[in-house]
C-alpha cells in the first residue's frame, strides 16, 4: 500500500474578504473531489484574505508513480481554473 499527502500553498486573485477567500476555495476543494479519488481541505493560512493552504491525502495498492501521475493532475486542475496560482508545493509518498 502507497499514501500520498500533498501539500499546496496557493496565491488568490480575487478575495477581498475571508468570506470570498473561502468560497474559492471551498470551490476548488468540491472541484478536486469530484474529479479525483483524494480527500482534501484547508489545512492553514486560515485568515489571510489572499493565500491559501490546501493539502491532499490519497492511497493506492499501486506504486508511487500513479499517485504522483494524480497530484499533477489535481495541481493542473487548480491552476486552470484560474482562481490561484500554486506558490510551493509539497509532497510525501508513504510505502506500507
Amino acid at each position: 500500500m502507497v499514501v500520498g499527502v500533498l501539500q499546496l500553498e496557493l496565491q488568490l486573485y480575487s478575495p477581498q474578504s475571508l468570506k470570498e477567500k473561502r468560497s474559492i476555495v471551498r470551490s476548488l476543494l468540491g472541484r478536486c473531489r469530484e474529479r479525483f479519488p483524494v480527500s482534501c481541505c484547508e489545512s492553514g493560512l486560515h485568515e489571510a484574505w489572499q493565500r491559501s493552504e490546501i493539502s491532499f491525502a490519497t492511497v493506492s495498492a499501486e506504486s508511487a508513480a500513479v499517485i504522483e501521475t494524480l497530484f499533477a493532475r489535481v495541481e493542473d486542475e487548480i491552476e486552470r481554473s484560474g482562481a490561484a496560482t500554486i506558490c510551493l508545493r509539497q509532497s510525501e509518498i508513504l510505502h506500507y
